[in-house]
């Protein structure tokens, strides 16, 4: 019966990562596909049947992308680090308030905090323009990331779901040596809370860097574009530039990638610890 178990084990997690080694190929493809087809030649790309490697790569396809968007790069990087660096601070502080501080009319009013993400983008997208516009705002960068930083709502979520389920006894033993509500949050409890910074971290970043739909509004100079912007451009109504595109693409990707290499054990600890209990 044992030895009978021990081989029903075996296939299993035979039959497993089997199953997982198929899904990564699936996953994978598209972006082995991408980077092939930027290294082609226009003509390469769309032949019958298709070609996964080019004859001869075309590395002047990557020349030709850094010609046109270093400028567009660095603005998307610029604005990734406010967002990100903004939006932690201000979701650290406010999941602490909410998470370890007592006031009156605190659940409350982090229920109308909760309350305000069911309302849809797209319903307030006119009159935000509208305010934009008389503060003098469109045309400039700000639009891009203020309201991020300041309208974290699913960040000061988590941050305060990991700041509740870390033990009380830190903050009394804190208060006994004499420390304020300050140097509790910043010397005791944020340390405590990596995992959950850098998931938001990273859900930060991906929003920030893949936003094409806020450039197209509030932005008409185009030294102040960004790179979803300049990867659209490679499109018009008649032709695709497909080999660029797809090495622009590629450019915009590396990064994403870099970033949950570097974050990805921080990351997986954000989303199944304690920061989504209590």
């Amino acid at each position: 019966m044992a030895e009978r178990r021990r081989r029903f084990s075996v296939v299993l997690d035979i039959v497993t990562y089997v199953l997982m080694i198929g899904l990564a190929l699936v996953f994978i493809l598209p972006l082995v596909w991408m980077v092939a087809s930027s290294l082609k030649e226009e003509g390469q790309v769309l032949t019958v049947p298709p070609t996964l490697w080019p004859t001869v790569p075309q590395w002047t396809n990557y020349l030709q992308v850094f010609e046109i968007i270093p400028v567009f790069f660095w603005n998307s990087v610029k604005l990734a680090a406010i967002n990100v660096v903004g939006l932690l601070i201000v979701a650290s502080l406010a999941g602490f308030a909410f998470g370890r501080l007592r006031f009156p009319g605190r659940d409350l009013l982090f229920l109308l905090v909760l309350a305000t993400a069911m309302i849809p983008g797209i319903a307030y997208l006119i009159p935000q323009y509208l305010v934009f516009r008389q503060i003098g705002w469109i045309d400039t960068q700000l639009p891009l990331w203020v309201p991020r930083v300041f309208t974290p709502v699913f960040a000061t979520f988590l941050m305060r779901q990991f700041f509740k389920s870390l033990p009380q006894e830190l903050d009394d033993a804190a208060r006994v040596d004499g420390a304020g509500t300050f140097t509790i949050f910043w010397r005791i409890m944020l340390p405590q809370t990596t995992p959950a910074l850098a998931a938001i971290a990273i859900f930060t970043f991906l929003d920030s860097w893949n936003d094409l739909f806020g450039p197209l509004i509030y932005i008409n100079s185009e030294e102040l574009q960004t790179l979803p912007v300049a990867l659209a451009q490679f499109q018009n109504e008649y032709f695709t530039q497909i080999t660029l595109l797809m090495a622009g693409a590629t450019v915009a990707v590396l990064p994403v990638i870099l970033v949950y290499i570097v974050a990805q054990k921080y990351f997986i600890q954000g989303i199944t610890m304690t920061g989504l209990k209590g």
